[in-house]
């Protein structure tokens, strides 16, 4: 549809620097009663002032403006009750809820545009069409021409990702009013041309709590491409819906300063470069747009905006990768220091998102012309197998990392195992618009790599195997999520540096630069369920080999349904009489996996529900990280009644410890939970009665070795040891039950984790190899003191067991393999079941003393909680004035040299993230600005 012409004096001004600042200017101050009514004619005005009073404003709702003279954020409570009041009051506004949060909480939305826009039926018709532009190969370039002259642009404004950052939540109702009542020719404009989402807070749980995690403890700016929470995924299928060009995320830091783009690097190789060029030209309109002090320099330090620091585009999580790289929008990251008083946070928030849908809209033409050359070139390079390269955009850096010249046409997910975690990564592909096949005959790759950096000749490939085929219109986000290496093209760490889906889920995968048309079909929806049907008397059997099968096993024994399972396969099985065929087969499908009927008896040793307790004593956060992970992966997914047990109770031996079967220990910063010598041995005792130990990452493993419990000990990480959120190859002792229906070589996931020594009392159940084996992607260095040691010990005292993972299974919920791992150690059954027990050679007298032994070792630095410490990398000649600089910040910092380069690592017990860091930031900002050449920054 071509938009109406409004008949109105376009301002003198110009563009965005023009059109937006002069608005800006004019909303900053406090507005008066309406001057206007809406004429209702198509006319404009050329106040910016004007507004209809058809709509409440902040003033007569709140009793206070939005912005400059704002005294209060808002609560959530407020926010959802003035998103419904101006849908209901305006013509211009269509509203909803875009999901619930974990404790039910709605999650609002707004759409704004000219009412002509939001008329029945036609919103629809707009959001087709600029969903069309996203497949070249149904939509003919004239016709895209057309849709870029007639359609308006769809932009998004979302705040409150984090609970406690408010700021951009009220700012975008302030913006939600101006569009929506507003009679300037200005806003008319806008209107005309853009189709305007705004989700003021994606996080009101948090918002409520003033926390900056969901109710599960969940970063959900670090949840976008796994989904696990449900506050993300109703987001992003309204993504899916309203697909944007440009995404703005609002979000507040440490200080009195304001970020938005140009952004830090690194940036993924794959974000297209329309978006790149979109978002830097943003930042122009933003500072244009800005206000207050401007830029920060000199004497100018608060109230001032900054670029090119701290806020990468790298890890696929955030709230802008996904957007830019998924749906090939500007996705951005704003950020206002929350020192500063509300109603400059608030209007600062709002100058920018004002500025931004300014630009949009002035550019709207041109956006939608690159927009569909985004997906006409991700095809080509599909079907070329070409990979976007590597680029920086800061003025001082440069490419450290080319991405390798190789060519990926198509990758292949094989079905021979895990083939629940297999088709679980089919949906996730598919819930993001991209093709999958699965094959119909086998075929022959003549030049295959398999992931693990190995290579095979004339591979032949199943049928049942899932084809991707990278000459499709979501190339970019296929790479990004499927390959085995995110190629990182300078060394700065906000976050992790693989996220590779194949290796956290070790689903065996394959990818071929070879040109190859396989015999396949298209994928419409989740295989699996029952797949062959038991008589009366006979049973139904599935292997427990993955996450997916883990779940559904849960989820069976919670239905009271009688489950064995045999402990040399890891096969479970069940009495056909004892479930519905039925049920079983669409709860089954759920998962996909597939269940096979059989003549035979259910055989096995029976399963039962565990009883779990999990710690929440000294040094676990129970807001945040891995205990959240754990109540979210075991209660939520797996359906078990989690019961928290406090380190009072184990030094009191209290029934909420021993009644438990299973106590899970999360990652934490205490080497002892704060448990007493008594509440050690309470400990000890409880597990050699027939107890489950499960011990994640640094406290975890920690409290095990001082309760006595373990052998390892921790190897010292020498210096310059980097391993920031990377793959490794492991091998897998697959006679241990723990790691029933694994693979003899599987991956996980390493985070800077300690490095075990392997046990010398117990079943070493995940080693790095020591050989040529050795392998990992991602971010490495000096990663070969990892060889020979252990991430997985099971270790056997009495009738129970200490199952001790180096690393975090649980990590963001989406590890499937390191879950599925977890679910077999909850699932162990003690040896009064007679089971079978895998040993070290070691003579029994001689356990204990070893294990005392362990137990008396110095316990490490905590020197990160549950995250990484801050290492700063510069040369050796450059230490000093490095030092320097950082202690005007810490007097914490230890210093040491290797291979011309010093480290100053700088301890972050809290475990906090880069961006949560009270001065990171400002540190490497006066480091750079000391000219001090930064080999790399990890945070």
């Amino acid at each position: 549809m071509r938009p109406r012409t409004t008949t109105c004096r376009r301002s003198p001004y110009g563009k965005i620097a023009g059109v937006a600042a002069l608005a800006l200017t004019a909303l900053v101050a406090p507005l008066g009663p309406p001057a206007y009514a809406d004429p209702g004619n198509g006319q404009c005005v050329s106040d910016p002032n004007a507004h209809a009073a058809s709509v409440p404003s902040p003033d007569q709702f709140f009793g206070f403006p939005l912005g400059k003279g704002q005294p209060r954020t808002l609560t959530t409570d407020e926010i959802g009750k003035y998103v419904k009041a101006v849908g209901d009051a305006s013509d211009r506004v269509v509203t909803g809820t875009i999901a619930h949060s974990v404790s039910g909480q709605e999650l609002p939305y707004a759409i704004v545009s000219n009412s002509h826009h939001m008329v029945p039926g036609q919103l629809n018709k707009i959001a087709a069409q600029i969903r069309s532009l996203r497949d070249p190969r149904s939509l003919r370039p004239d016709k895209a021409a057309r849709l870029a002259d007639d359609s308006p642009a769809i932009v998004w404004v979302a705040g409150n990702v984090h609970g406690g950052e408010k700021s951009g939540a009220d700012a975008a109702l302030k913006t939600l009013y101006e569009l929506a009542d507003g009679l300037s020719c200005d806003v008319a404009t806008r209107n005309e041309n853009l189709i305007t989402v705004i989700v003021p807070t994606q996080n009101p749980d948090g918002r409520d709590a003033n926390r900056r995690q969901n109710d599960y403890g969940f970063d959900l700016n670090r949840d976008w491409f796994a989904r696990t929470q449900p506050e993300t995924g109703g987001k992003i299928e309204m993504l899916r819906e309203y697909p944007p060009q440009v995404f703005v995320d609002a979000h507040e830091m440490g200080g009195r300063q304001y970020f938005f783009p140009p952004n830090a690097d690194p940036i993924h190789h794959e974000i297209a470069a329309q978006p790149v060029d979109w978002i830097n030209r943003i930042g122009a309109a933003n500072a244009a747009g800005f206000g207050y002090n401007g830029a920060c320099g000199g004497a100018v330090t608060v109230e001032c905006y900054f670029n090119y620091a701290t806020y990468d585009m790298f890890y696929m999580g955030y709230g802008d990768t996904v957007p830019a790289t998924g749906f090939g929008a500007a996705g951005m990251t704003f950020e206002k220091g929350s020192s500063s008083a509300v109603e400059d946070r608030v209007q600062q928030q709002f100058n920018t998102q004002w500025a931004t849908i300014g630009w949009a809209s002035d550019n709207k033409r041109e956006i939608l012309d690159g927009y569909y050359k985004i997906w006409q070139t991700a095809i080509e390079q599909g079907a070329a197998g070409t990979l976007e390269p590597n680029e920086v955009v800061q003025p001082t850096n440069t490419v450290q990392f080319p991405v390798p010249d190789v060519k990926v046409r198509s990758y292949f997910l094989l079905p021979d195992r895990q083939i629940g975690d297999v088709r679980r990564l089919v949906e996730r592909l598919r819930d993001m618009d991209v093709e999958v096949y699965r094959l119909k005959q086998s075929v022959t790759v003549p030049n295959a790599d398999v992931f693990g950096g190995r290579t095979v000749k004339n591979l032949s490939v199943p049928a049942g195997a899932y084809w991707i085929p990278m000459d499709q219109p979501q190339k970019h986000w296929i790479q990004a999520l499927i390959a085995q290496d995110p190629y990182v093209p300078f060394p700065y760490f906000y976050d992790v540096s693989s996220w590779s889906n194949p290796l956290l889920m070790g689903v065996a995968t394959v990818s071929t630069g070879d040109a190859l048309s396989p015999k396949a079909d298209a994928v419409k929806g989740m295989d699996g369920g029952v797949v062959s049907a038991a008589p009366a008397n006979g049973s139904y059997s599935y292997p427990m080999d993955s996450a997916a099968a883990s779940e559904l096993t849960f989820r069976l024994l919670g239905q009271g349904t009688a489950l064995s399972r045999d402990l040399a396969t890891g096969v479970v099985s069940l009495p056909a009489r004892a479930v519905n065929r039925g049920d079983l087969d669409k709860l089954a499908r759920s998962y996909g996996v597939a269940v096979e009927g059989r003549a035979g008896d259910a055989s096995g040793t029976p399963l039962r529900v565990p009883d779990v307790g999990l710690f929440a004593g000294t040094g676990v956060s129970t807001t945040s990280g891995s205990y959240g992970e754990a109540r979210y992966v075991l209660g939520e997914r797996w359906g078990l009644d989690v019961k928290a047990v406090t380190t009072a109770d184990v030094n009191g031996n209290t029934p909420a410890f021993t009644e438990r079967s299973v106590l899970l220990v999360p990652d934490g910063s205490s080497a002892n939970g704060g448990l007493t010598a008594q509440g050690l041995a309470n400990l000890k005792a409880w597990v050699a009665a027939g107890g489950t130990y499960v011990g994640l990452r640094n406290e975890g493993t920690r409290v095990a070795r001082t309760a006595g419990l373990t052998s390892t000990t921790e190897k010292t990480k020498p210096t310059g040891y980097q391993v920031i959120g990377s793959h490794f190859r492991v091998n897998v002792d697959t006679t241990s039950q723990v790691a029933l229906g694994r693979p003899v070589e599987d991956f996980q996931f390493n985070n800077g984790d300690p490095i075990l020594n392997p046990s010398v009392t117990g079943a070493n159940v995940l080693t790095y190899p020591s050989d040529s084996a050795f392998w990992s992607n991602g971010y490495t260095t000096n990663a070969d003191a990892l060889k020979g040691s252990v991430a997985l010990v099971d270790e056997p005292t009495g009738a129970g067991h200490a199952v001790l993972f180096a690393y975090n299974p649980l990590f963001r919920a989406y590890n499937e393999n390191g879950i599925h791992l977890v679910a077999n150690a909850l699932l162990l059954p003690s040896s009064k079941t007679g089971a079978a027990r895998t040993l070290a050679a070691t003579p029994a007298g001689k356990v204990e003393a070893l294990r005392a032994d362990a137990a008396k070792a110095a316990p490490a630095d905590d020197l990160a909680g549950e995250w990484r410490p801050i290492v700063i990398q510069v040369a050796d000649a450059d230490a000093g004035r490095a030092e320097a600089v950082v202690r005007t910040y810490t007097d914490t910092a230890r210093t040491a040299s290797a291979d011309g380069s010093s480290y100053i690592t700088i301890p972050n017990p809290e475990g906090l993230a880069a961006d949560e860091h009270p001065f990171l930031r400002d540190m490497v900002h006066d480091l750079n600005g000391a000219g001090i050449p930064l080999r790399s920054v990890v945070g």
